[in-house]
């Protein structure tokens, strides 16, 4: 089978290779998937540029936003899933940790990423464990199954699980024509709150008008400034940064009082400095959450469905076209999500 493999840090055209390896059977509790569609997400990049827990192990195939059709299952697995189209929930746990248990599933003590620590998606056929398994709703084509589950489900996370944005709330996104961001965005519209959206790109102004309150262009990173012109100094209830070092203090400056920020990332860099008093003198909270659990899948997943949001997709490439699709994520030419087709 053909498959996108990462071989060593670098630029995309130097290190990004199409090869052909086999076909992988199925361990026993897991399925093999003939895939159809596979999202990228800034995980991919970080795979190939590196990052603080990267064990530089090479090659890598990454991949998380996989769906397909079951084509083999392992011993031991439910004959049922063969030939049933699926989306995979891309988080590997041990199910029986105290954090499983209470269904927070990225606290697992095991916790893995497919496509971060097993190979991905990003090949003609994958393997996971059936327990990852979603039946694709029949009305949700493959490019739209491909394009929310890392980021729609880490949004549904951030505004609505830990961040608890009520109607008539308001909140601030950044970087809102990302994948996470713009999900975020859609979301926060969608629960009723009024959202103001920050993009440094004056050409995407316009496509983000249709979830926003009040789109904000912020090249100069001055965008606790802006907040505050426009909310009469009050500031905003959540705040939803994806961006760490170079946007926290902005962020919470953001904030009124008593309001949340919440994280998932830190694309800028990770050693963010603060004045502390700016958080506990007006009652802030700082709230940490990363990809959301398999309930917050399931929501999203039915708020997709049910066409209250929708994935917005910046393009379909082939999966020859792998470096050009990471050259795209990392110079931030990108509105939405790119999805692979192998």
């Amino acid at each position: 089978m053909l498959a996108g493999e990462i071989t060593d840090y670098g630029h995309p055209e130097d290190v990004i290779e199409i090869v052909d390896v086999p076909k992988p059977e199925p361990k026993t509790g897991w399925v093999r998937i003939r895939v159809e569609a596979c999202g990228l997400n800034h995980l991919d990049v970080f795979a190939r540029l590196g990052h603080p827990e990267d064990e530089g192990m090479f090659p890598k195939r990454s991949g998380c936003d996989i769906t397909g059709v079951v084509d083999a299952v392992g011993d031991g697995t439910d004959p049922s899933w063969l030939n049933t189209p699926v989306i995979v929930y891309p988080c590997i746990v041990c199910h029986e940790c105290e954090y499983c248990l209470d269904g927070e599933h990225t606290l697992c003590t095991e916790y893995q990423i497919i496509g971060e620590h097993v190979p991905g998606g990003l090949a003609e056929y994958v393997v996971v464990p059936e327990w990852c398994l979603e039946k694709r709703p029949h009305e949700m084509d493959p490019i739209t199954a491909a394009a929310y589950p890392i980021a729609f489900t880490t949004a549904w996370r951030l505004v609505v699980t830990a961040g608890q944005l009520q109607p008539a709330e308001t909140a601030l996104i950044l970087g809102a024509s990302g994948g996470v961001g713009n999900a975020a965005l859609q979301i926060a519209s969608a629960q009723g709150g009024e959202t103001y959206a920050v993009t440094s790109s004056t050409d995407k102004v316009d496509r983000l008008k249709p979830w926003s309150t009040v789109v904000l262009h912020d090249p100069t990173f001055i965008f606790d400034t802006l907040v505050h012109e426009e909310t009469s100094g009050r500031g905003v209830d959540l705040v939803v940064d994806h961006i760490g070092e170079r946007t926290w203090q902005q962020s919470i400056n953001s904030l009124a009082g008593g309001g949340r920020m919440v994280i998932c990332g830190a694309t800028s860099g990770a050693d963010a400095s603060i004045d502390v008093r700016s958080v506990y003198q007006k009652h802030r909270r700082i709230i940490g959450a990363p990809m959301g659990n398999r309930r917050d899948f399931q929501q999203v997943t039915s708020f997709i469905t049910q066409d209250k949001i929708e994935p917005v997709i910046e393009d379909v490439l082939p999966l020859t076209d792998l470096p050009k699709a990471h050259e795209k994520i990392e110079n931030g030419d990108i509105f939405g999500k790119i999805v692979i087709t192998p």
